[in-house]
């Protein structure tokens, strides 16, 4: 049975100007300890898909579709079924750790929230697992640093403090929204190597949102590229980033500078991402795509699968992509 396992999902938002259709017709699934990265443009629906799977939604948004966890339905559940998996079963990593916290509570004392709600331990008790959890994500001293305040911590820090909390429960899920974006080179790889470590110990499964696809070449077993709030390319990381069948991961790809090619004018994909409160009635990409046939303005291909384990929606035959 799949861990999580999303169908047609959809999400919606309802604005002064008109409804944006954020997510449209979206699936995927993730076996338990899998390691999924849904990747693409600010824009494209990675960070909405994700939290439709907690209810985390704007309140001017909603969700319709299927979203299973564990073969439980979870999409716009109570939120109290929602609470009983929040954080126990499924637990999630934000964007910007400075926000993510509360400023006014020692690191300690917010840890120690998560515990004595979901697992009814003592204040004590909740403290001192919470130390040994900053231990584990190799925060020094962390007995010490847990009475700090999240001012007083570094972004990769708090970062870490960020992974700590989200561990404290044991998740079988760990969604981690843009976890590297505020921080150095340096400090992304330790925080990837460390994701690596905690997932094995763990055994968990890890949803990435995220836009650096340098990342998931080298975390991420399976990929999900989204355009337009569309899947245009889904499967294996080493055979996407090999041969990508689609011209939008061709484009994203393309764009990354590369240590090996000397100095050269970046790549770009030319255009702009798609106006989402008028979605266009073929295909998303069509407009900025230079493989465009007629018909791809007026008519998406459904995604499907032309090799084992890999699923594309396009209209060009892969050879004619050369």
């Amino acid at each position: 049975m799949a861990l999580l396992d999303v169908q047609n999902l959809t999400v919606k938002f309802r604005t002064n100007d008109g409804i944006v259709n954020a997510v449209n017709d979206v699936s995927f699934s993730m076996d338990p300890g899998q390691t999924l990265a849904i990747v693409g443009e600010s824009g494209s629906g990675k960070s909405q898909t994700a939290f439709s799977i907690l209810g985390l939604l704007a309140q001017n948004g909603s969700a319709t579709g299927s979203i299973k966890f564990n073969g439980s339905e979870i999409l716009n559940v109570s939120t109290n079924e929602l609470n009983r998996v929040r954080a126990a079963e499924i637990a999630i990593v934000f964007q910007d750790p400075m926000t993510s916290l509360n400023p006014y509570m020692r690191v300690s004392e917010q840890m120690a929230e998560v515990l004595i709600h979901h697992k009814g331990m003592s204040k004590a008790e909740a403290i001192n697992e919470a130390v040994r959890m900053l231990d584990a994500v190799k925060i020094p001293g962390a007995k010490s640093r847990a009475q700090q305040y999240p001012h007083e911590f570094s972004g990769g820090m708090r970062q870490r403090v960020m992974i700590a909390m989200s561990l404290l429960c044991r998740p079988k899920l760990l969604i981690a929204d843009e976890p590297t974006t505020a921080l150095d080179v340096t400090v992304q790889a330790q925080i990837m190597a460390l994701f690596s470590e905690i997932q094995k110990e763990f055994g968990m499964g890890v949803l990435l949102i995220t836009h650096d696809l340098g990342v998931v070449a080298g975390f991420c077993e399976q990929v999900l590229v989204l355009y337009g709030g569309r899947v245009m390319e889904q499967g294996p990381v080493d055979p996407i980033f090999e041969q990508p069948s689609h011209p939008y991961t061709r484009g994203l790809l393309r764009a990354i500078p590369r240590v090996d090619q000397g100095a050269k004018v970046l790549d770009t994909i030319p255009g702009s991402p798609p106006n989402m409160m008028n979605p266009p009635l073929g295909c998303p990409f069509e407009p900025r795509c230079q493989f465009a046939l007629e018909d791809c303005a007026q008519s998406l291909q459904p995604l499907s699968e032309f090799s084992k384990g890999r699923l594309r929606s396009c209209n060009r035959a892969l050879e004619e992509l050369a």
